[in-house]
């Protein structure tokens, strides 16, 4: 079996995934029925819009990105500040530690799959070389999107730890990383790595790396926070009733990294679309916004622009402070007020 599939569900595993109340004895389940049948006779068509009928699918051109200066990054700053990679990848800066969240810095959001979906920025895992020390890697669930199996064997001897959806680390562990370095989370599970909490809250998705394996892992997001700013990455999932409650336990938020794009109306309870990736940012009273999960692949059928224009757009509806970096750009969002519509 490719090494791409991870870690399989042991008797070991299971035991594990049994001390969260989200566990069934089977499977995890969302915190409200979340249905994500496709029907048989849409396969085929849906298949075809995404292969041949895509507009501006992609640029027409690779984008670039801005090169990573190290000496920029670790300079010491008060504040919160990130490099946005593309789709969910964040290289992150806080009270003097590097944090990384769901470095997918591979060429394919698709390596087992019949069709390949291929990256369409210059970014790649030789990229990896250039980053310093990580004191903490975040995963938010085990999607190829997210989990890169050549990413994660290049990071492995810069990690120090990993802080992990429950259910990920026996793919991290099949590949080589130390289970003593691992700490997995289930939902609203809190741990603080010196003077920096972080919890991991829930999102409305699911989870596997192959047919057997679906639901086998918890999926989230995580809120980063410290004794003067609290942030929030969203994590991957559509909406619901959960965003409210992040809001009331763990809010507000200075800063939110919303999931924005790769959506569909046959797939619409497990991806936001642009409005209500601003009506959860509401409900979860974030008080900056920024989108992710656009800019390297597409997943679905939509324009590779689309969320970005239409996450612009009713951010400016809603009145909502936002962020649209360029690939590589070096952020300080509390201080930033320019926006480049780059794209």
């Amino acid at each position: 079996m490719s090494k791409q599939f991870g870690g399989k569900v042991t008797s070991e595993e299971i035991s594990n995934y049994s001390r969260s109340k989200h566990w069934d004895g089977k499977k995890f389940n969302n915190l409200e029925e979340t249905k994500m049948d496709i029907p048989f006779k849409a396969i085929p068509k849906l298949l075809y819009k995404q292969l041949f009928k895509r507009k501006n699918g992609q640029p027409k051109e690779k984008i670039k990105f801005v090169p990573f200066n190290s000496t920029t990054f670790l300079a010491p700053s008060e504040q919160m500040k990130f490099i946005w990679y593309g789709h969910s990848a964040l290289l992150m800066r806080l009270k003097n530690k590097t944090i990384l969240i769901d470095p997918m810095f591979g060429t394919d959001a698709a390596p087992i799959a019949p069709f390949s979906i291929k990256r369409f920025n210059s970014i790649t895992t030789d990229f990896i070389s250039d980053l310093p020390e990580i004191d903490i890697l975040l995963m938010s669930h085990d999607h190829y999107d997210h989990l890169d199996l050549k990413s994660i064997q290049l990071l492995k001897g810069k990690v120090k730890n990993f802080y992990v959806a429950l259910g990920v680390g026996r793919h991290l562990i099949s590949w080589g990383i130390n289970p003593s370095a691992i700490t997995e989370f289930d939902w609203w599970e809190k741990k603080q790595y010196e003077d920096i909490d972080f919890t991991f809250t829930p999102t409305r998705h699911f989870s596997g790396r192959g047919m057997r394996d679906r639901f086998k892992g918890l999926w989230g997001g995580w809120v980063i926070k410290t004794d003067t700013e609290n942030n929030w990455f969203s994590g991957d999932g559509g909406y619901g009733t959960h965003f409210k409650e992040i809001g009331d336990k763990l809010g507000p938020f200075d800063f939110a990294f919303m999931e924005c794009g790769q959506y569909n109306k046959l797939w619409r309870p497990i991806h936001l679309f642009p409005d209500e990736c601003i009506q959860a940012a509401i409900d979860a009273n974030a008080k900056k916004l920024m989108p992710v999960h656009w800019g390297s692949f597409n997943l679905s059928d939509h324009a590779w622009t689309e969320p970005a224009d239409q996450f612009v757009e009713e951010c400016k509806k809603s009145a909502i402070p936002y962020l649209t970096p360029m690939l590589g750009e070096l952020i300080t969002p509390m201080l930033q007020v320019e926006n480049k519509h780059w794209w």
